[in-house]
Order: structure tokens, then C-alpha cells, then sequence
């Protein structure tokens, strides 16, 4: 239960962030906010501050950023409906960048710690697989794996497990970079004697380790950050194309439950806030890129529409009525809650074991 707790709160303080990106960047830009919440429900306190209202809600479950004619019209000259286009996309855009900090800012500071860092090198041919001549030489450091770039560890493994029978390569081998194209490593199942059941593809892997001071733990903080970006694409698209289905994602209430399994199964309190820190800077990375998706009610459909009315307006001079933007963008949260529910739903069924 503490653990739920605390994933809970992690939940909300990271959605607070969001938030706050937005109320910092209006605030620096001229935009006038009526209220900047953190929490949701009742508020618990409250006090002005010049043309603000600033409150402390009862659910610790996120916050928001009320701007003045943000959702309606207003005659107010610092309203957000009347700030140049610039202005708006800078202030949509800056809750996914402080999500995006944060999870930065997480994995700097899990990292602060570390010696080093370890690399994911080949370790060698399995015996009776046929890929003794595949090209690659244990000890081969990889760089790219199938097209992609070998940011942290477990990436070449994670695209060697996606990649088709034929795979090119980029290693470091005696301090020289190397390509190997069309490197032939198919799946092969086996079955051994006590009858268990592998699909492998005849291949081992192996680990150097790297020694690290203050700026490769900078670096691999970064380098980290932007591989959880790519994680979330490479999952989107998996969703995409039917890869994964509804009963494979997660809403507030599966993650909430995922951070509360593993903070509950690791060994000690220290094992249990580094594996707790990671997931909350994933999450914190998720929420940044699933912000900036160009769909009606999210910041990047807000952001896409400004896209959209200045092409228009450059082309014909014309811009979308702000009218029909709204009816498309209620028609997505509609959507989206829709979808939300069905999560949640399907998360509540896997707790029960449906």
C-alpha cells in the first residue's frame, strides 16, 4: 500500500509539472492566468497573488493551468486567444518540455552515483546454430543494430529481438567502425533433451564496461532520455499496426499498480527509489511525447491547428473559425475518455486476473 501511495503521488507531482510548464511560459510571455492548481477536487488552500489565484486541491492527481480565453473568447488583450501564434505554441509546448526535463533530470541524478557504464558487445556463436562465419567477432562493440542507433545498454539486444532474418550491423572492432550488411541470423527453435522449447538465433551476448566521469554521466543520462522517446514511438507504432492491442496498454491505473509491484518486489528501500526513479522518468518522458501527438485535445493538436491556420491563412487568408477547432478538439477528449475508460477497465480486470 505505501508503495501505491507513493506511485500515486509520483503520478500527480509529474502531471503538476506538465502544468507548470505551461503557467511558467505564460506567465513569462504576458499571458494572463486566472488559476494555477496543483491537485484536482476541492481546494484546501487558497491565496492571490496579483492577477493569479493560486490553489492546493485535495486529490493529488495533477494540477492545471486556467488561462484567461483559453477555452472561449475574451476581450482581454493578454488572453491566450490573442497572443501571437508563436507565443501559443511555445506555451503548449512547454508542459512536454518540462516532462521531458524531468525525466532527464531523474536519470542525471540515478546516475550521479555510477563508475561506469556497461556497452553491449557479441559474445560469441552458439554451438550448432550454423553462425559460426556471420561476419561478427567476439568482442565486436555494437554501434547500430538493424538501423538503429545503440544508445544505452539493452538496445542492441531489444532490436536484435525485433529485427527480420537479415540484419546489418554497425560494431567497433580494434577501435575501427565497421558495417556488416545483411548479416544472415534467423531464428531457430530447438528442443533439448528434457523437451523445453527455444527460438533463438544462435548467438551470444556479451558486456564491456565503460568508465565514466561527470560528463559521460551527463551524456548517458541524455542519451537515456531520448531512448525512452523512442521507445514510446516504437510502441505506438506497434500499436499501430496491431502489434500490441487494448489489453497490452496501460492507463493511470495500470501504471500505478506497475510502480507498486516493483517498488514492493525490490530487495531494499534503495533497490525500491532507483527502480521507482526509472519508471517515473520513463512515465515523465511518455507523458512529454504522448502530449505533442497531433490529435484533437492534446497539446499537439492544439499546436497542429496553429500549423494548420497559418499555412491557411499565408495560402488564402483565411483561417479555421475557432469554433468548429473546439468542436473537433471536445470530440477528441470525448474520444479519449472514451479510450481511457477502456483502459482502465481492462487494467481493473487484470488486477482481478480477467
Amino acid at each position: 500500500m505505501l508503495y501505491i501511495i507513493i506511485a500515486i503521488l509520483i503520478f500527480g507531482v509529474l502531471v503538476a509539472i506538465h502544468e507548470l510548464g505551461h503557467f511558467a511560459s505564460a506567465k513569462a510571455l504576458g499571458v494572463k492566468v486566472n488559476e494555477f492548481a496543483v491537485g484536482m477536487g476541492p481546494a484546501l488552500l487558497k491565496w492571490e497573488k496579483g492577477e493569479t489565484l493560486y490553489s492546493l486541491r485535495a486529490l493529488p492527481i495533477g494540477g492545471f493551468c486556467a488561462m484567461e480565453g483559453e477555452d472561449d473568447d475574451s476581450s482581454d488583450p493578454r488572453s491566450f486567444g490573442r497572443a501571437a501564434w508563436w507565443r501559443k505554441a511555445v506555451i503548449l509546448c512547454a508542459g512536454a518540455f518540462m516532462n521531458f526535463l524531468t525525466g532527464l533530470v531523474i536519470m542525471a541524478v540515478l546516475y550521479a552515483p555510477a563508475q561506469g557504464f556497461l556497452a553491449e558487445t557479441y559474445g560469441g556463436p552458439l554451438e550448432g546454430y550454423g553462425t559460426e562465419d556471420c561476419g561478427l567477432l567476439a568482442g565486436d562493440r555494437f554501434l547500430s543494430v538493424d538501423g538503429h542507433r545503440v544508445m544505452v545498454y539493452g538496445n542492441a539486444r531489444f532490436y536484435l529481438d525485433r529485427a527480420g532474418e537479415t540484419i546489418d550491423f554497425v560494431v567497433e572492432r580494434d577501435g575501427q567502425r565497421l558495417e556488416l550488411k545483411d548479416v544472415h541470423l534467423p531464428y531457430q527453435e530447438r528442443t533439448d533433451a528434457e523437451g523445453n522449447f527455444t527460438r533463438l538465433r544462435g548467438l551470444t551476448m556479451g558486456a564491456t564496461a565503460d568508465p565514466a566521469n561527470f560528463l559521460d554521466k551527463l551524456a548517458y543520462a541524455w542519451w537515456t532520455a531520448v531512448d525512452f522517446v523512442r521507445v514510446v514511438w516504437v510502441s505506438l507504432s506497434d500499436l499501430v499496426t496491431g502489434a500490441v492491442g487494448l489489453r497490452d496498454m496501460s492507463g493511470p491505473v495500470g501504471i500505478v499498480n506497475i510502480m507498486g509491484e516493483v517498488g514492493s518486489q525490490s530487495p531494499t528501500l534503495y533497490d525500491a527509489a532507483l527502480n521507482l526513479g526509472y519508471l517515473a522518468a520513463f512515465i515523465a518522458v511518455n507523458l512529454a511525447v504522448m502530449n505533442l501527438l497531433p490529435l484533437p485535445a492534446l497539446d499537439g493538436g492544439r499546436v497542429f491547428f496553429l500549423v494548420l491556420n497559418g499555412l491557411l491563412y499565408g495560402l488564402f487568408k483565411k483561417k479555421i473559425d475557432a469554433k468548429y477547432e473546439g468542436y473537433v478538439h471536445l470530440a477528441g477528449l470525448a474520444a479519449f475518455m472514451c479510450l481511457m475508460l477502456a483502459v482502465t477497465l481492462s487494467d481493473v480486470g487484470k488486477l482481478f486476473g480477467r
